[in-house]
């Protein structure tokens, strides 16, 4: 099927329904993204700050870029004066960058904690115990120009879905759990990024309210030579 068939068979899925879906396009031609921008996709993810500078720069300004992959503080400068979403929020000193260059550019920057829930050495996130440390942080207190809207997490990249299943689990009761107990008032802590194209259906069953496909809409990536993040 064509980008566009894809994306309009996936927002009939009874499961996506009331699911964000972010179109991940990284290492795609801007062409692939034109096909799925008409046909009403509006959220797209990248992994790479050069990439994603390089797409905005070409593509319609209503496109909401989420940034998905690791991202170094020395990065943030680039894309705080645009980016919609930062999903990979890792530390501290992370949100504290990206608070300074979101002030900077008068603008509060809509962020996601990674949780790190996989069983894997490869991956990024905090873990539980240090998410509720960063919360609880003066320092956070003081970030007035992020706003936390949510968990996201990558689970193991394995067959077996169990462990997928647990994974995501655990880090939807622990998302709960952080709404009850530091956003209890507050209407926009409401983001679950959970799922990519081999996982989704899983991911939603455990309560994801967004998941971040690729190959699904796309197809097999084809590996282009941007520079390193």
């Amino acid at each position: 099927m064509s980008i566009a068939e894809n994306i309009k068979s996936l927002k009939k899925e009874t499961e996506l329904i009331h699911v964000s879906l972010i179109a991940v396009s990284k290492t795609k031609p801007v062409e692939d993204v034109l096909e799925a921008y008409h046909t009403g996709q509006r959220l797209f993810g990248e992994n790479m700050v050069q990439e994603l500078v390089e797409k905005y720069e070409q593509l319609p300004k209503d496109i909401q870029w989420h940034l998905i992959g690791h991202l170094q503080s020395n990065k943030v400068k680039y894309i705080a004066p645009f980016v919609s979403m930062i999903q990979s929020v890792d530390s501290l000193k992370l949100l504290q960058e990206i608070n300074k260059h979101a002030e900077k550019n008068n603008r509060i920057i809509d962020c996601l904690l990674q949780v790190y829930i996989a069983d894997e050495d490869t991956k990024f996130g905090l873990g539980f115990d240090e998410v509720i440390e960063l919360l609880r942080s003066e320092e956070f207190a003081k970030l007035g120009h992020i706003k936390i809207r949510g968990l996201m997490g990558i689970a193991t990249n394995t067959d077996n879905e169990k462990q997928v299943k647990d994974e995501y689990y655990e880090l939807k009761t622990f998302f709960d759990g952080i709404k009850q107990s530091f956003f209890r008032k507050d209407d926009a802590f409401d983001t679950l990024s959970m799922g990519m194209s081999a996982d989704y259906k899983i991911a939603v069953e455990q309560g994801s309210n967004m998941v971040r496909l690729g190959s699904t809409i796309f197809g097999k990536r084809i590996i282009k030579h941007w520079k390193n993040n």
